[in-house]
């Protein structure tokens, strides 16, 4: 099954498709159907009975979504990606420590920063191998690594600790 979180201004969507004709969107199993208009970029869409007219466009990294007369911007992460982002994003605040955590188990690959080194934002700490795939989890501010807690080659859990970094 695959999962998404869809976000549209202030509000998050978790979307998992079931199968060909039903989704579970926030936990709710919605049946869809959604199939192009013949030479038309406008998409049917028929969820839970309802049909809508929808036209998405890709804008950058977002998606323009006309529906109903109204415009939306969507940002839309697969759940991997969206748990990465979220473990490498800042706190409520940059003047604290920020703990960097595992977004899913894995085994760490490598740490290309020490102890005490001072870093860029976006800057990659530590690369995590999970369902056979690298990901490089960044730094989400400037700082100095102040504390390493794994070690390449070692397992972790999701939501481990694996490095504090302190802003500067």
């Amino acid at each position: 099954m695959t999962g998404y979180v869809v976000r549209i201004g202030d509000q998050e969507y978790h979307i998992e498709i079931l199968d060909d004709r039903h989704i579970r969107l926030n936990g709710e199993i919605v049946e869809v159907d959604l199939a192009t208009l013949a030479d038309s970029p406008l998409l049917s869409l028929i969820v839970d009975g309802r049909s809508y007219e929808v036209l998405a466009t890709p804008q950058g990294e977002e998606w323009e979504i006309h529906l109903k007369g109204r415009t939306y911007l969507a940002q839309v992460e697969d759940e991997v990606a969206h748990a990465i982002h979220k473990a490498t994003s800042p706190g409520s605040t940059e003047r604290s420590d920020y703990i960097l955590q595992a977004p899913m188990p894995g085994l760490i690959v490598a740490i290309p920063v020490s102890k005490d080194q001072t870093v860029e934002s976006n800057e990659v700490l530590v690369i995590l191998e999970s369902m056979k795939m690298q990901n490089e989890l960044r730094a989400p501010h400037a700082g100095q690594v102040v504390e390493i807690y794994v070690q390449p080659g070692e397992r972790v859990l999701q939501k481990q600790n694996l490095l504090r970094l302190r802003p500067i």
